[in-house]
């Protein structure tokens, strides 16, 4: 039998998205013989679905998907990028997106409902992916977001196909004005969130917890210098401004347009798109966040994986 190399184990892990220690079990088990390699990880069974179960999915693909005046977002996460990279994965992401639109961004109800070409629902099919593919996955998280009358754009930054990719952006725009134009807007709107990653829409969305606890540390930082109590406030209020240009959307500096607010930007491109222009809001999903993952020595698991 020929000894089952690094280079084997990666190039079945690049072909399949399956795990490395299982691509290392399919290649022994086949006498190194690649296509029967990647049958023997077809024929596992949905019984090796829940080994995965228990390990930590912080990689995968988010997915956007828009019809008419309304968007949805979705992430549904796996342990590495290379399952990011397996068309089979891709086409489910890309489904999940578009029947979250369909569901309104219910993620219990996206699992129940059918998986298009398949006779099993979006759980069932989701399962037999982890089986097949040989990794935990998830679905984590889907939001819509609609107008009603206008647009909602989207943006998906390193997109490995359109619609997916690492991090998703929808912005709503509400206008009855050039509906062309304003997409175009909206679309710059939605790169300038995926780079600024804002937390808010407006200064009236903040929550007011989440400002009294800042406004506190301010209040805190402010006396330490000893100034007369009306100095305090008025430097209290320069913090608040600064924090608001740091999490509000409307008032962050406009990557397009450096001398500008995006509230400004907005307000000047209305002129061009013939009516007022209002933003409803935003939805920003970055790929893996929020999710503590270990780090992890790629060179280091191939060369223990073909040691065994």
């Amino acid at each position: 039998m020929p000894a089952v190399t690094a280079s084997m184990v990666k190039d079945l892990r690049e072909k399949t998205g399956a795990g490395m220690m299982d691509c290392k079990a399919a290649l022994s088990a086949t006498d190194g013989d690649m296509e029967a390699a990647i049958d023997w990880l077809r024929k596992k069974g949905l019984s090796q679905a829940a080994k995965k179960s228990g390990r930590v999915a912080a990689e995968g693909l988010v997915g956007v998907s828009t019809k008419g005046n309304v968007g949805a977002a979705i992430e549904i996460n796996a342990e590495t990028d290379f399952v990011a990279r397996n068309v089979l994965f891709q086409d489910f992401v890309e489904t999940a997106s578009k029947i979250a639109l369909e569901v309104k961004g219910d993620i219990e109800e996206l699992k129940g409902k059918p998986h298009p070409g398949e006779s099993r629902t979006v759980s069932e099919q989701l399962t037999h992916l982890i089986a097949t593919i040989g990794e935990n996955m998830a679905i984590r998280r889907a939001a819509v977001i609609a107008v009603n009358q206008g647009v909602v754009a989207s943006y998906v930054h390193t997109a490995i196909r359109p619609g997916l990719g690492r991090i998703g952006v929808l912005v709503a725009l509400e206008s009855t004005g050039d509906a062309e134009k304003l997409a175009a807007l909206g679309k710059q709107i939605a790169m300038h969130v995926a780079a600024a990653n804002p937390q808010f829409a407006h200064i009236a969305d903040v929550d007011p917890a989440v400002l009294a606890r800042e406004q506190a540390i301010y209040r805190e930082k402010a006396a330490a210098s000893g100034k007369p109590a009306e100095i305090i406030e008025k430097m209290v209020a320069g913090s608040t401004r600064k924090y608001y240009e740091e999490v509000v959307l409307a008032e962050q500096p406009y990557i397009m347009d450096d001398k500008s607010k995006v509230s400004q930007a907005i307000e000047k491109a209305a002129k061009e798109i013939g009516a007022p222009v209002k933003l409803a809001g935003f939805i920003r999903f970055g790929l893996g966040e929020g999710i503590e993952k270990a780090a992890s020595d790629f060179a280091a698991e191939v060369a223990a994986a073909a040691k065994g």
